[in-house]
């Protein structure tokens, strides 16, 4: 139905002929634009609603009292479904400093968070199908957890900065309010106007690059760029993908476009989780709380996961 909107909007109001590289690009844009909103909306709400049931003070008590292998786990399901990015970082790195949660078990949190977005997910789900939605669940979450355990095995806690460590744990008492189903639906409600009106302008960016890539850009070309034969396709995204931002509602169309147009899944993925794992805005928020020496580390665990993903995926698919 979505398509057929799509296509006579294109083809017939404005009258682009069929087949051409604006028509093909003009009609990606249209489509993709009304499908996203429309994910977006639905599954903002959705996620408003399990959201509330965890709020950050609920989310470290519970990280708090586990033991370090399964609070890897759990600290990186956790960052699934808990509404925090990278632009938090700062002030939950020290929430979770000042709770007792080890080093390591706060990086797998700080991993998964902006990697698996449940968002993206269903918008893989709904663009691309859900074999590519599942890779980028489970691999997301292996990373966030090989990682946290990694960080936390080298004993690193020297590398946070001093005035961190410094602070002295302050225990408030939280009153958690009791949340009723309306408040719950309001709460979906304001989500979806918030999130929506903050990255509308991303979203519709990264439909017009994925657009361009679909109309215009050779399938030959792409698949000598990113087909899974080259072995550094995985590492050349990487290395693009770091220096960009974007949120991942905004990276699935580029995704899409560059699937279909031949690009191998194993390093469309490992671009993706570069763009919103690895950014440099997070890098510098971090610098914050972090010595340079424990940022790179960081850098380079996760980054090696990403590689490692990647060239997997290539492998297998």
């Amino acid at each position: 139905m979505l398509k057929n909107v799509a296509d006579y909007v294109v083809f017939d109001l404005l009258m682009v002929k069929p087949g051409t590289h604006l028509g093909e690009a003009l009609d990606f844009f249209i489509y993709d634009t009304i499908k996203i909103f429309l994910l977006l909306s639905v599954i903002i709400f959705i996620v408003a609603v399990i959201r509330s049931h965890f709020p950050p003070e609920k989310t470290r008590r519970i990280l708090s009292r586990r033991r370090v292998y399964v609070g890897n786990a759990l600290a990186a399901s956790l960052g699934i479904v808990t509404p925090f990015c990278s632009c938090s970082a700062v002030p939950l790195f020290i929430g979770f400093v000042e709770s007792g949660v080890p080093l390591g078990v706060t990086f797998s949190f700080l991993v998964s968070s902006p990697m698996i977005n449940e968002v993206a997910l269903v918008l893989l789900y709904g663009l691309v199908g859900w074999q590519a939605a599942a890779l980028s669940l489970g691999s997301g979450l292996l990373i966030a957890i090989l990682s946290g355990w990694v960080i936390g095995r080298l004993h690193l806690e020297h590398l946070i900065e001093d005035w961190v460590q410094e602070m002295r744990s302050v225990r408030e008492l939280v009153i958690e309010r009791k949340l009723t189903w309306p408040d719950r639906i309001n709460m979906g409600k304001t989500a979806v106007r918030e999130i929506v009106g903050k990255v509308w302008l991303y979203v519709i960016a990264g439909i017009a690059v994925g657009a361009g890539i679909h109309g215009y850009v050779p399938e030959a070309f792409m698949s000598a760029i990113m087909g899974r034969d080259q072995w550094w396709s995985v590492p050349v995204a990487v290395l693009i993908g770091i220096p960009m931002y974007s949120n991942a509602a905004g990276i699935v169309p580029v995704m899409e476009a560059l699937l279909g147009k031949g690009a191998a899944l194993g390093t469309v993925l490992a671009f993706m989780m570069s763009v919103i794992a690895l950014s440099l805005p997070e890098m510098v928020i971090l610098r914050k709380v972090l010595k340079p020496k424990l940022i790179a580390v960081f850098v380079a665990v996760v980054g090696t996961g990403i590689l490692c993903t990647g060239w997997l995926f290539n492998l297998l698919f």
